[in-house]
């Protein structure tokens, strides 16, 4: 990608933050282009990895442990975030992907794996040529701030709230 990557932000608490971000990595993916689709606090199996892998430009990595975190995050959590946020930097140095997806990081954020400071400075790190999207709810005000274009979904009505659980290939 020769042009200016920017960053982009997915927020809020409504559905299609990750969705948003799959949508383009594909489309990227179909220009040519080369993704880093880096999951924190997740490391479970979702039907967009098996369609996601199908792209040989496209890398999916995890960075969390089995099962969500509900209240207070375990040692675990911490190590994988980490991993993860290291992973990227080094990815950034090398200079190896033309787009970085850095799904639920503001999860990991919300849960303080690593700060909204520490967010920050990894977008501030992000090489010129790099379009950088973040996702997840309840995104820092200083990762807004620092962001070229801000998302936010809301959620006016869901049918989670009628019972229906997570569908293999529309939530999950």
């Amino acid at each position: 990608m020769d042009e200016k990557g920017y960053i982009q932000i997915y927020t809020g608490n409504g559905k299609g933050k990750t969705t948003a971000a799959i949508g383009l990595a594909v489309r990227a993916a179909g220009a040519g282009l080369k993704v880093l689709f880096l999951q924190f606090v997740k490391s479970q199996y979702y039907s967009e990895h098996k369609a996601l892998s199908l792209f040989e430009n496209i890398t999916i990595k995890q960075f969390g442990r089995e099962g969500f975190i509900h209240s207070k995050p375990l040692k675990e959590d911490f190590e994988a975030a980490k991993k993860g946020y290291n992973f990227v930097i080094d990815a950034f140095k090398k200079n190896t992907y033309d787009v970085v997806i850095l799904d639920e990081a503001n999860i990991a954020v919300f849960f303080k794996l690593f700060s909204d400071n520490d967010l920050v400075a990894l977008m501030k790190k992000k090489p010129n040529n790099t379009e950088l999207i973040i996702t997840g709810r309840y995104a820092a005000d200083k990762v807004i701030e620092n962001a070229d274009l801000v998302t936010e979904m809301k959620e006016i009505k869901h049918y989670y709230q009628k019972g229906v659980q997570a569908r293999i290939g529309i939530e999950k």
